[in-house]
Parts: structure tokens; sequence; C-alpha cells
């Protein structure tokens, strides 16, 4: 069993520049997901993929390997996620190295816990799953949301819980977007099953604006007092 987390990291962030190697506490954003990636135990290769020589700089210096650079196809502002996956998955094939699941771990996730990533793995050998990923409970029940009119009326989109009490609501969830599991072949074939662990909202943040960045901050430092 043999199992390669990817790290997608391109040089090209619009939002916040230089996001995935900007200082965070004190190291680059990206030194996070590798560090945790390297404290689950699971990997035989933490590769991180990339067009920019600094984050490969970077990468290498945290203990992560980069054994080609990105190319200009998947370095694009409309190349997807998974174009950069099959890529880095052909790319090592043709090394003669193939794994058989593979994990791919944002550079921009520094909230998540190694025991997360390790029972997300579980859950996935354990089952007919061939996907896997964190999803975190909406902190407010979204049963309760309301619609806003131009004119400023309100009125509930489900009209049908609003005496209900909160306790006897459906609890639903939202992807965290932090790291998602794959059994490759099944992946590459488009046999996709996906299974989710629950995680804590203290592990989580999205990471798109200044405030974002210090709410994670704030977040992390909670995590690890």
């Amino acid at each position: 069993m043999k199992n390669l987390c990817i790290i997608p990291a391109r040089g090209g962030s619009k939002r916040i520049p230089r996001k995935n190697v900007k200082p965070f506490l004190g190291k680059p954003m990206l030194a996070y997901s590798i560090e945790t990636a390297q404290q689950a135990g699971l990997f035989d290769e933490i590769m991180v993929s990339t067009d920019d020589a600094e984050i490969a700089n970077v990468a290498k210096q945290y203990g992560a390997n980069v054994p080609f650079m990105r190319s200009a196809e998947t370095s694009s502002d409309y190349a997807t996620t998974a174009d950069v996956l099959k890529e880095v998955i052909a790319k090592y094939q043709e090394l003669g190295l193939a794994f058989d699941n593979f994990c791919c771990f944002y550079a921009t996730a520094p909230l998540v816990q190694s025991k997360d990533v390790v029972s997300a793995f579980e859950r996935l050998q354990k089952s007919d799953f061939t996907c896997v990923y964190p999803v975190v409970l909406f902190s407010y029940p979204i049963w309760r949301c309301l619609d806003l009119a131009e004119d400023g009326t309100m009125t509930r989109h489900w009209p049908e819980f609003e005496n209900s009490r909160s306790q006897d609501l459906p609890k639903e969830y939202h992807d965290t977007g932090t790291f998602y599991w794959y059994k490759t072949r099944e992946w590459l074939t488009g046999n996709i099953k996906v299974g989710g662990i629950e995680v804590s909202e203290t592990t989580i943040q999205d990471i798109d604006t200044e405030t974002d960045w210090t709410l994670a901050e704030m977040k992390y430092t909670l995590l690890h007092q």
C-alpha cells in the first residue's frame, strides 16, 4: 500500500498575493500543510505541485519533494484541481512510480489536524468509499435561512421550519475545502463514491481576505495553546 500526498500550490494568488508562502505566525503558510502531512505518518511521498521557484524552494526547505514543475496548462487561471492531480499522477507513472491512494492537501490549510487526516484514511480503507474528506456542521441551522429581496423584504426560505426547535432540525454539513483522500485507480476511472468524517469548526477557516488570515491565526493559537 503506497500513499501519495499532493499539495497544489500555484504562484498566482490574486486575493492575497503570494498567499502560499506568506508568513503565518512565523512560517510560510505552505509549511503547515507539509508538516501536518508528515505528522500523519501515512505518506510514502509528499510532493508540492507548483509553477513557482520560490514556492518550490520553500517546499523543499520543509521536507517536501518537487520532482517536476507544473506545466503551463495546469498553471493557468482556468485549470482545475483535477487537471493538476491527473498531471501529477501521470508524471509519476512516467517515472515508474504508482500509488494506491493519494491525498490532495491544500496549501492554505494550517488548521488541519494530523489525526483527522489519519481518520479519513482509515475510513477510506475500511469502506467501499473511493473518496473521503472532512466536513463540518453548519454553525447555524440552514433551515432557518432568509431570502432578502431588493426592496428589503425578508421571507423564510423554508417557512415550514419556522416553529421547529433547533434540536429537531436535520443536521447539515459542508465541505471544509482542506484535504481529500482518493483511491487512485477508482478516481482515474471515474468510480467515485464519497464518504466523510466530521471535524471541529476550529480546524477550518477560508483564507481569502486579510480578515480571514487574522481569524485563522487566532484559531491556530487557540488550537495550540
